[in-house]
């Protein structure tokens, strides 16, 4: 099982976009949609700070980073349930894992896999560090219990060269579906048809 394209967008809107390296709240060098370097490459910590000049292309790099984290994430959390769950159930689950990196030994997880998913839902709010996570576990409670998911668009922050991020106003706002079409992987064509351009380009300024 893999998330549903609601449950992929309504991570992201939890998340946030930043498309640059950023401190989150423990003070933590992080970029995109939540990447911070125990993930893997790139380590946010060696990026280069600031808003990119091609905001096109930091919103991009952001996606391509997700889609590279997120396949681990739904790993973790089928191997940890040991019990049939629905889409809007994983959904929340893997949203909570990703958030937390906690699936393999939180609460809610033994309660579900012992069938108290009532309990287990509830179990969600066990996990309210630091205290502004509230909506966000309350969210997910929901999606699991009773398959209700947030809507609205999908905000990109800006942040300046310290890693401080301006929640005061959005550089950019996205759709549900802009953002799902921004998870799809390039295609090779397009990838190949991109740099012939720029090797022609080249060619052009030589002569």
């Amino acid at each position: 099982m893999n998330m549903t394209d609601r449950g992929l967008a309504a991570l992201i809107r939890h998340e946030g976009i930043v498309p640059a390296p950023y401190l989150d709240v423990r003070d933590v060098w992080t970029f995109g949609i939540g990447h911070t370097g125990a993930a893997g490459d790139p380590n946010p910590s060696d990026m280069k700070r600031g808003m990119p000049a091609d905001l096109d292309q930091g919103i991009r790099e952001a996606f391509d980073t997700f889609r590279a984290d997120i396949a681990r994430y739904e790993r973790d959390v089928r191997n940890a349930i040991a019990v049939p769950v629905e889409p809007h159930e994983f959904d929340a689950l893997v949203s909570f894992h990703y958030n937390t990196g906690a699936i393999h030994s939180a609460r809610l997880t033994r309660l579900l896999n012992a069938g108290l998913r009532d309990a287990s839902a509830e179990a969600f709010m066990g996990w309210l560090k630091p205290g502004a996570i509230r909506p966000r576990r309350e969210a997910e409670r929901d999606l699991f219990r009773h398959g209700r998911y947030p809507e609205g668009t999908i905000p990109v922050w800006p942040v300046d060269a310290s890693g401080r991020v301006s929640f005061a106003r959005a550089a950019r706002l996205l759709s549900e579906d802009e953002a799902l079409e921004l998870l799809k992987p390039q295609s090779k064509s397009v990838g190949l048809l991109a740099r012939l351009c720029i090797f022609l380009s080249s060619l052009i300024k030589r002569s």
